[in-house]
């Protein structure tokens, strides 16, 4: 029992050891493959930060548009308001003028009936003489 507790021992543990030698061979990589993955990964690196760099510039040049365009929609809506009160105001003008010109065509109505009625009195004045 004790040679076979023995040998049983010795080919486990030479089976682990063996499983074991064999998973770190599998995981240690060529170093050829390892160079061109590093040699890759660096190159994408410099891509990514050029992109980055690219990203960046592209965010801050929207964000100037986008300020740019607050300060347009800012000054047009200064106009617009200001052309409101313009209209507004013209509105208002109009009304008076309205009122004005009716006025006006009364006074003239007004005066056309009294120099018809001057005309008239001229004409009988001249025929009761």
């Amino acid at each position: 029992m004790n040679a076979e507790s023995l040998l049983r021992r010795s080919a486990l543990v030479l089976g682990v050891a063996g499983l074991l030698a064999g998973g770190a061979y599998a995981q240690s990589p060529d170093p050829i493959p390892r160079r061109q993955d590093i040699h890759s990964d660096k190159k994408d690196i410099r891509q990514d930060k050029t992109d980055l760099a690219k990203d960046r510039a592209d965010r801050n040049a929207d964000q100037h548009d986008v300020n740019q365009d607050r300060r347009d929609l800012n000054k047009d809506r200064v106009d617009r308001n200001k052309d409101q009160r313009d209209i507004n105001k013209d509105k208002s003008n109009l009304t008076a003028d309205r009122k004005d010109r009716n006025q006006d065509q009364r006074d003239i109505n007004k005066d056309k009936r009294d120099l018809h009625k001057d005309h008239k009195d001229l004409r009988h004045d001249r025929k009761g003489k």
